[in-house]
């Protein structure tokens, strides 16, 4: 009968204690041990030592000491648990099966969830404090031998694309909507790629996507049957875009009119130069914009996409030749003139400056015109700007001799978008006053915010059936063509929106698996192989 000798290294000793007796065990001894050292089920399956040979095993208990098991028999018999043998010699269990297998379950099961939620590096750093012995790319390898989970059948399936080099290489996502769970991963994100794994997975009903045309054509082709949803963030967030273009190209609304003055009316001095100044010095600020090396550079670039352009090249061949992000030029491609894509530049930045102007013109015409005591003060008050943003500020005072009343900004181009998308009930007081008066400034503007109420209201309250009538009275209203090429989108894709409109599902478990993705890309530095990424997006939890 078959011997079994497990005995304990530690660290400080060669030999341990003896876990089982060396000889004259029974089968149903043997059968026990197995069970206890490898996590066998031996109450309902029990292991009969049959043939002969020796054969060698080391193994690492969870507790980090290494166990050392000499079996006399190499093969086993499986027989039920009352003792009789069922069938012909078979291969011992997965636990003693492999020759280098040094871990048993427990141990491995660790290991293994382990090296899931945090992969090689900080893996192996985790496991060291825990005192087991393993190496990054062991953990790498228990990641690989898992098998890959069953999709099954999935009957709303979400579909977005993730980056592995932003504006470069994508992959596609593909997640069970009704659980949250990502069921696969695509190497790339062509219509062909989604088509052939809708085929050989099929039962897809209801397929979320976002605009993206390749996911459209790839659902058409694998699931001619399955509902296409196009997701309400993403329709929303393609208006935003629109409504940004129409504000920008009426900006010149939104600054604060002049006052009017009756030509019998006279009026002091002081007060005739003071119109004089302060467009002077917007002339100045506008000329410092113009000037900047962004607004230079977007007139380059705006020249030379639409010179290929006029060569007949498209989007995707300018930025293979260019070197620039997609996105980038079908910014440039699309736009009319070089001043839609300036309209940020010419709005600027906010600036540390602003809240402490009034005083900085205050001091000025007191005739306080040295910079570095203008500075000083400031710091003072709180201002924690450099010395170049006072000196550039005040050089159009130099030339006029003296510092114009201080006046409010207007506001810029993507506030007043921001203002016009948003919930009226989450402005506060002083934004809806700042509205009020830029729609009642800009008649184009004003119509402009009626269309968008109305298609927020379409999109919250999933009234989809109304989408035809909004889309007729878009393309009527001459004065909006950002709304009116808005509108032309949404009826080439025109069946997915209206079951967007409509239909409860959405993208939103999509977007968030992608930040899943970016969160494991970062955990691994961004080295990891498409399969090793698959595998942990799909497996870990």
């Amino acid at each position: 009968m078959g011997v079994i000798q497990l005995v304990a290294h530690s660290p400080g000793a060669t030999v341990g204690r003896v876990l089982t007796p060396p000889d004259g065990l029974s089968d149903a001894d043997l059968a026990e041990a197995l069970a206890a050292h490898w996590g066998l089920a031996a109450s309902a399956l029990a292991y009969q030592a049959v043939g002969f040979g020796s054969h060698h095993w080391a193994v690492t208990d969870v507790a980090g000491a290494r166990w050392f098991a000499t079996v006399d028999e190499l093969r086993y018999k499986q027989v039920s648990a009352g003792g009789r043998v069922d069938g012909a010699s078979q291969p011992p269990p997965p636990a003693l099966r492999a020759r280098r297998d040094r871990r048993p379950p427990p141990l491995a099961a660790t290991l293994t969830a382990i090296a899931l939620a945090l992969a090689g590096r900080a893996g192996h750093r985790l496991a060291a404090l825990l005192n087991l012995v393993v190496s990054r790319p062991s953990l790498l390898r228990l990641i690989m031998a898992l098998p890959d989970p069953e999709p099954g059948t999935v009957a709303v399936l979400g579909v977005d694309d993730f980056a592995f080099r932003r504006g470069r290489d994508y992959g596609t996502v593909l997640v069970n909507a009704d659980t949250g769970k990502p069921v696969d991963l695509l190497r790339d994100r062509e219509a062909d790629t989604f088509a052939g794994w809708l085929r050989e997975h099929p039962g897809t009903q209801v397929i979320c996507r976002d605009r993206a045309g390749a996911y459209a054509d790839g659902a058409r082709q694998g699931a001619p049957g399955a509902v296409q949803v196009a997701d309400r963030w993403h329709l929303y967030h393609n208006l935003c875009e629109h409504v940004e273009k129409a504000v920008a190209r009426h900006r010149d609304c939104l600054k604060e009119p002049e006052p009017e003055h009756h030509q019998d009316q006279e009026q002091p001095a002081g007060d005739q130069a003071t119109p004089d100044l302060q467009q002077a010095a917007a002339a100045a600020a506008r000329q410092r914009a113009d000037d900047s090396a962004l607004a230079r550079r977007t007139r380059e670039r705006y020249e030379q996409v639409q010179a290929l352009r006029a060569q007949g090249l498209g989007i995707k061949p300018i930025m293979r030749q260019t070197g620039l992000a997609k996105e980038t030029v079908r910014r440039f491609y699309r736009a009319a003139t070089a001043g839609e894509l300036l309209a940020k530049v010419k709005d600027g930045r906010p600036s540390l400056l602003d809240d402490y102007k009034p005083y900085l013109h205050q001091r000025w015409n007191e005739g306080c015109t040295n910079v570095r005591q203008l500075h000083a003060e400031l710091r003072d008050r709180g201002y924690r700007g450099g010395y170049g943003t006072i000196r550039d500020y005040v050089q159009p005072f130099r030339e006029l001799g003296t510092a114009p009343p201080a006046v409010p900004a207007p506001p810029k181009a993507r506030d007043v978008a921001s203002w016009i998308l948003r919930d009226p009930e989450h402005l506060d007081d002083d934004q809806k006053a700042k509205l009020a008066q830029v729609r009642d400034r800009c008649p184009h503007l004003d119509t402009l915010a009626s269309h968008v109420t109305e298609f927020a209201k379409i999109l919250t309250g999933l009234k989809g059936d109304q989408l035809d009538a909004w889309i007729t009275a878009a393309e009527a209203d001459e004065d909006q063509a950002d709304l009116r090429s808005f509108a032309r989108g949404l009826k080439h894709d025109h069946d997915a929106v209206i079951n967007g409109l409509t239909l409860p599902w959405n993208s939103g478990v999509n977007e968030g698996n992608v930040n899943r993705i970016k969160m494991i890309k970062r955990q691994m530095y961004g080295r990891a192989a498409f399969p090793l990424l698959r595998k942990r997006v799909l497996l870990a939890t």
